[in-house]
């Protein structure tokens, strides 16, 4: 019966996040989500390097709009942040630049930013110009899930979906509300703190994905911490529906001289690619 709802779930979904989740579910696949920040190390190398991180694997792509105080993140994308705000990158140049990529990049972009930046923007303003550009989702880590019921009916208005994220430490109850309400998967973060490469997984992972999937049909994604093709044939293992992964991408693009960058983050997603698909 659970299966049978599933399937209904998925050919009723109509946003493009949904439908990549269920390309890839019938294709017996996990989805392999990058994260990168715009304008690191600057604008056009961000254009190149979304290209090719699709070119080389991934299904989806989370894309950072930096910000001055990054709670959620750790070193390596707080100074990943700071060279993008350096490099004059603004909320509108990273929508310019989407708008640019319209018909070149197809699979899903969801921004990562804050909640603050987008209230000085003017949410609904952010989210109409964002839709427009061909943004698929928002993932706002500092939003409360009090707060999220309001701003998910506008993100959702614009032909988006707001992910909404469940930690470790989240209470159970609080976790189903949470997972009922995100939109296009469920954001569950592996570790307690903030982001950056781990050394290995923790195995409680195991446990929160099998209660996710109690709780609904949601397809569940993995990050905070995933940075090897050991993590990520263990999250695949477990039953997650995709990775995330952050620092270590953003890490190759800081230490790659601006002539190779962008071929080393396409040599690396292709490694996360191989060990997503490995049996």
């Amino acid at each position: 019966m659970k299966e049978n709802k599933m399937q209904m779930n998925k050919n009723e979904a109509s946003s493009r996040v949904d439908k990549k989740f269920y390309e890839l579910k019938n294709n017996k696949k996990i989805a392999l989500m990058p994260f990168i920040m715009a304008g690191d190390p600057n604008i056009e190398k961000t254009s190149e390097i979304l290209l090719k991180l699709q070119e080389n694997g991934a299904d989806l792509i989370e894309l950072g709009i930096p910000y001055s105080d990054p709670l959620a993140d750790g070193p390596i994308i707080q100074l990943s942040a700071s060279r993008a705000l350096k490099s004059g990158t603004t909320p509108k140049k990273v929508i310019k630049l989407l708008e640019s990529l319209k018909g070149k990049l197809n699979i899903p972009v969801i921004l990562f930013t804050y909640l603050n930046p987008l209230l000085c923007f003017g949410f609904e303003h952010f989210c109409e110009l964002a839709s427009n550009a061909g943004v698929s989702g928002l993932i706002i880590p500092d939003l409360p899930l009090e707060e999220a019921y309001k701003f998910s009916k506008i993100v959702s208005n614009h032909s988006m979906d707001l992910v909404l994220l469940v930690a470790p430490t989240t209470p159970f109850e609080r976790m189903k509300k949470i997972s009922n309400h995100t939109k296009g998967f469920t954001y569950l973060v592996s570790v307690t703190g903030v982001t950056g490469e781990r050394n290995k997984m923790e195995s409680r992972v195991e446990n929160l994905i099998a209660k996710l999937k109690e709780i609904n049909n949601n397809p569940i994604a993995v990050g905070f911490g995933i940075s090897t093709p050991e993590h990520v044939n263990k999250v695949r293992e477990w039953g997650a529906d995709g990775v995330i992964i952050g620092s270590a991408f953003v890490k190759r693009i800081s230490s790659s001289s601006e002539k190779d960058v962008v071929n080393n983050v396409g040599r690396f997603c292709n490694d996360m690619r191989l060990a997503a698909d490995k049996k």
